[in-house]
């Protein structure tokens, strides 16, 4: 795989979570706490990809960004993980 895939293939990955974990949070509201450790993982998943220099934080912010501008109910999509160095 080469370094140009690696980049793009994190990013569909990092965005389709995210709005997978968005949308199952729109559908039932009352089960919110139960995405809890996926929100969480994702964000360290976000983390470790800037880390690791699979993408940038930019970029990083700009899938977070995204998915809370299309699902503007979600917290946590707002909130975005923590990307300081």
């Amino acid at each position: 795989m080469t370094t140009c895939s690696r980049h793009d293939r994190t990013l569909r990955l990092l965005a389709t979570r995210l709005e997978v974990l968005a949308l199952a949070g729109e559908r039932n509201v009352k089960r919110k706490p139960e995405l809890e450790p996926y929100v969480l993982g994702a964000a360290a998943a976000t983390r470790n990809a800037v880390r690791l220099e699979l993408i940038s934080a930019e970029e990083a912010s700009r899938i977070w960004a995204d998915v809370s501008a299309r699902h503007p109910e979600i917290r946590w999509a707002k909130d975005g993980p923590s990307l300081a160095a």
